[in-house]
């Protein structure tokens, strides 16, 4: 009897276990009981008070969306699912409970109901009905946040509207909308029409191409320009769109009642093209396009700019009611500055030191101009030159400027963490991207305590140069946005990779449901190079059940009919594979290229490692180009010592990196070469190439294999960056174990 007993109370617990798994951010405590709550076809929703009653109609609205059901809202504390508020909880906080007699949400604030309706949601959408269930769940960070441009390729208020409708399901609450650049401005303003007029529409760009050159070479429709955002004006063909005032107010509300605060970003001095095209008097000269790499700037120089933009402003803050603006702040051009006899002028009045503390000067304008009107004045971090004011909250972006978040919440100011790598959603995602994302400490040990109360939040960034469609919109938000919403809200000690891991499939079906396009994540088991030395077997596993594998020999597109993976294959000799996956309703997901090739081993070298020291040596050029190859030519900055293959301390600039030294292998077999950069690098072994990962990009994860004797190898590794990328290497043996670089580098 007591093993029965036993017995029992462990299948409840691994009921409890894979509930809480289901569930995205998971919660902070649940109490998982045996058996479930099924709502009636017509349920009544309580509301305790008038004040979170539009809560309840979001409620209504999300039973009959996503469960076919028709519930009914009505006031007090009778009902099948009741509402109220409860002083005492921590804000956003909320209590679920689930039994024989209905469902209890307590929210300590609007925002409190909202989060538990959100999980009550997660669990009608998984399960039909809802497990008894007692939990009480806070968030880790009040900002949880997610970004959207609308410049570079324009949404439809729907397109918005849906994308608000999966955050609030995950329990993101600030918007954070960037509604103007160089390549359009979306936001109707009376006083300057022409602003949406002119500025809102565009000839095809060489983004537009760059997307159709993409959707022909990747066989992906996602990637073609949209027809409903163009029109024909004068025999020309526009393309873009922009929100009316009534639009954006609309939208506003809708986010509202989810609990989602939108925060505008109007992007000045720089980004400012699709203004300043359109209006005289704007920039420091006439003369106005793109230099190198940005656009004319405004000119800080002029009283006319500074007026330009207060009406800008006014017009922003009578549409969004928030705390928050955003004044961007990025990226400026200042080589406009340096001739400008207005901006000269200025420097000299104001006592500045050079053109950084001009747009610190500019900033610093607006920022006084947006306080004296109620609000509070956010920028990327570039608003750290010249000079931060004591009141302006910072969105840390340069992953190349490690030390931002500590000076900002070294002065005082709130910081959010939105790191390029891996919190630009518009960057590919790599096999490691969820973890990365997961896994980010915001809150890092170097910081004090009272530095750390200033990390107010977390957000994922999604900029849209190549991303011009619905569907390839939410591909890059979803799954990753998944390990964002858990970052954001779970607590550290109750996060768990593989427990967030293992629960994805249930998340996967759910997306599927709400015909959410997502990015199937990466096959397991297949590499770019997958090496072998007299039979190849090709291993593949998906992580999401639902998805069926194709894959071709024959150098063509995989499509519906092409031949259904089912189990392992194997190879005698060299073959191409090319593999795809297939969502349920038969949707093409991105192709995976993969090699298997027939190898010898590679002979080691005659060496002694007794004479050989620990580590690598790393060969600083200053090198300012993109081809690995022709690192060398560069003049030598320096050599440097290193243990691993990584950036040495203090290199940057324009990086060329060329690391010796030799592997030890330590035994005969075929071993696996993971090598991660932004931007680019190679991997040679005694001359041969096992890891090419050579061209400018983003973040970027290349695994190949290499058949290898044991003993020492000559090992070198490029790599090329002009801006403070990242390097990493991963080696793993035969068996999968990954090996120490102190076990088995040598120079």
């Amino acid at each position: 009897m007591k093993k029965l007993s036993i017995l029992f109370v462990s299948c409840l617990l691994s009921l409890g276990i894979q509930a809480q798994a289901d569930l995205v951010p998971a919660p902070q405590q649940a109490q998982w009981g045996n058996g479930n709550y099924t709502l009636p076809q017509q349920p009544t929703i309580a509301c305790s008070s008038a004040g979170i009653m539009p809560a309840a109609e979001y409620l209504q609205t999300c039973l009959k969306n996503y469960v076919s059901i028709n519930a009914s809202v009505a006031s007090g504390k009778q009902g099948d699912i009741r509402l109220s508020v409860k002083k005492g909880l921590a804000k956003d906080g909320y209590d679920l409970k689930v039994t024989e007699n209905g469902i209890d949400i307590i929210g300590a604030d609007y925002g409190g109901i909202l989060s538990g309706i959100a999980t009550l949601n997660q669990l009608l959408i998984i399960k039909g009905s809802v497990p008894f269930v007692t939990i009480s769940d806070t968030p880790r960070f009040g900002w949880r946040g997610f970004h959207l441009d609308s410049s570079r390729h324009f949404w439809t208020c729907d397109e918005v509207k849906e994308l608000i409708d999966l955050m609030a399901l995950y329990k993101l609450n600030r918007f954070h909308w960037h509604l103007t650049d160089d390549q359009g401005w979306r936001l109707e303003i009376k006083k300057y029409p022409k602003l949406t007029e002119k500025g809102a529409w565009r000839i095809y760009n060489n983004q537009d191409t760059a997307c159709w050159q993409l959707a022909a070479r990747d066989d992906n429709p996602d990637m073609l320009i949209p027809k409903k955002n163009t029109r024909v004006e004068n025999g020309d063909t526009l393309y873009g769109g922009y929100y009316s005032q009534e639009d954006i107010r609309d939208i506003v509300k809708y986010a509202k009642q989810r609990g989602i605060e939108i925060v505008p970003e109007i992007d000045m001095p720089g980004h400012f093209l699709s203004a300043i095209e359109n209006y005289e008097g704007l920039s420091c000269f006439p003369t106005i396009g793109w230099g190198q790499f940005f656009t004319t700037p405004l000119c800080p120089g002029k009283e006319k700019v500074l007026e330009f933009c207060k009406d800008i402003w006014k017009e922003v803050f009578a549409l969004f009611p928030y705390e928050y603006v955003h004044v961007g702040g990025d990226e400026v051009r200042k080589d406009t500055w340096k001739e400008c006899p207005d901006c000269q002028k200025r420097i000299k009045e104001k006592g500045l030191k050079n053109e950084e503390e001009l747009q610190s000067w500019f900033i610093h304008q607006m920022e006084a101009f947006i306080n004296k009107n109620g609000r509070k004045m956010m920028g990327w971090d570039e608003i750290l030159e010249g000079g931060l004011s004591k009141t302006a909250t910072v969105t840390w972006w340069r992953t190349w400027v490690p030390d931002a978040p500590h000076q900002v919440t070294a002065q005082g100011n709130d910081v959010i963490y939105c790191p390029g790598s891996p919190m630009y959603l518009s960057q590919a995602e790599e096999k490691t991207s969820m973890r990365s994302i997961y896994e980010y400490d915001v809150q890092p040990a170097s910081m004090n305590a009272k530095q750390k109360q200033h990390v107010i939040g977390v957000q994922g960034n999604l900029w849209c140069e190549y991303i011009p469609t619905r569907e390839r919109m939410l591909f890059q938000y979803f799954p990753r946005i998944l390990a964002l919403s858990e970052l954001a809200w779970t607590k550290p000690e109750k996060k768990d990779y593989d427990r967030f891991y293992k629960g994805l499939p249930q998340q996967f079906a759910m997306l599927h449901k709400l015909n959410v396009p997502f990015r199937t994540p990466s096959l397991d088991g297949v590499y770019r190079v997958n090496a072998f030395t007299c039979e190849g077997t090709m291993v593949v596993t998906c992580a999401d059940p639902m998805a069926t594998v194709r894959y071709t020999t024959d150098g063509s597109f995989p499509n519906k009919d092409s031949k259904l993976y089912t189990g392992p294959v194997t190879f005698d000799e060299t073959s191409q594979v090319i593999l795809r996956t297939f969502s349920p309703s038969g949707r093409a997901g991105e192709m995976l290229r993969a090699d298997f090739i027939k190898q010898g081993y590679l002979e080691p070298i005659k060496a002694d490692a007794s004479k050989l020291s620990a580590g690598l040596n790393a060969a600083w050029h200053e090198y300012p180009g993109t081809k690995c190859a022709e690192i060398h030519h560069a003049p030598l900055n320096g050599d440097y010592p290193i243990s691993d293959v990584v950036i040495p301390e203090g290199v940057k600039g324009h990086i060329g990196l060329i690391i010796t030294g030799y592997i030890k292998v330590p035994e005969d077999g075929v071993y696996t070469f993971s090598l991660m950069s932004d931007d680019g690098s190679w991997l040679k072994i005694d001359g041969n190439m096992v890891v090419d990962n050579d061209r400018p990009q983003s973040p970027h994860e290349e695994i190949s294999q290499q058949a290898l004797k044991a003993g020492l190898h000559k090992f070198e590794v490029r790599y090329f960056d002009s801006n403070g990328g990242m390097l990493r290497l991963w080696v793993f043996d035969p068996q999968g174990k990954k090996l120490a670089p102190a076990d088995i580098y040598l120079r």
